[in-house]
This record gives C-alpha cells, sequence and structure tokens, in this order.
C-alpha cells in the first residue's frame, strides 16, 4: 500500500499517536507500506507553528528534519503535473493545500490518508479514512 499523509495525519503521528484510528496506526507501521509526504504538508505545517497554532520544542525546520529521519518518507515532489491537475480535480474545497494534496494522490497513483470529510468525498483519487 502506497498512503500519502494528509497534513494532520503526518502530524498526528508525531505529536499525538492516540488520534490515529488503530486500523490506520497498524497500516502506518505494515513494513510493506510505503509512506509518502507532500513538500505542502511542511510548508503547511510551519505555517502553522509560525500562527502558534500548532508549538513544537525547539526550531520548527529542526523538528521536520527530525521527524522526517524518524519515519521512511518518500517525498512527493510538488511539479507540473500536479500543479495543473489541482485545478481540475474534484474536490469540494478551495483549500489549496486540499487541492494539491488530491492531485498528488492522484499524479502519484497513492491513496490519501485523511480525516478531512470534503476530502473524503472528493473524486479521481484514492482515499484512506482515520475512522
Amino acid at each position: 500500500m502506497k498512503l500519502l499523509l494528509d497534513t494532520h495525519i503526518w502530524l498526528w503521528s508525531h505529536l499525538d499517536p492516540a488520534k490515529l484510528g488503530r486500523k490506520l496506526a497498524l497500516a502506518l507501521e505494515a513494513k510493506d507500506t510505503e509512506l509518502w509526504l507532500s513538500p505542502v504538508s511542511i510548508w503547511e505545517f510551519l505555517q502553522l507553528v509560525e500562527k502558534g497554532r500548532i508549538v513544537v520544542k525547539g526550531d520548527a525546520g529542526t523538528w521536520v528534519e527530525t521527524a522526517w529521519s524518524r519515519t521512511r518518507m518518500n517525498e512527493a515532489r510538488l511539479n507540473r503535473e500536479v500543479a495543473l491537475r489541482s485545478c481540475s480535480i474534484q474536490v469540494p474545497t478551495q483549500d489549496p493545500v486540499d487541492r494539491f494534496l488530491a492531485a498528488t494522490a492522484e499524479v502519484y497513483e497513492l491513496t490519501l490518508v485523511t480525516d478531512d470529510k470534503q476530502l473524503l468525498r472528493g473524486k479521481g483519487y484514492r482515499t484512506l479514512s482515520n475512522r
């Protein structure tokens, strides 16, 4: 299974694993699961820290590097194809981060893991609910 983690799923896996459903937690730990993260999620995390909505110990950039090194994570690079698809993907939201994540899942043929009801209702990409 190839899973693209929504920003909150990635953060919960490091900051508050109790928020992850049991089935999802097992999937994230499975040896045959490929974990993927978009740089858009890193950017969103840095914005949340800057606004004071998330507090981490030390520098946010260092936190990202430490979290990255603790998890076998692949980077789903933002490219022209993802940018183009983000404008036409069928997602019931105009949130640019959500649109980029949905487009990334489709372009890279990944399953988007999320707790976001709007992303779960989108079309053209696979999802896995945290519930």
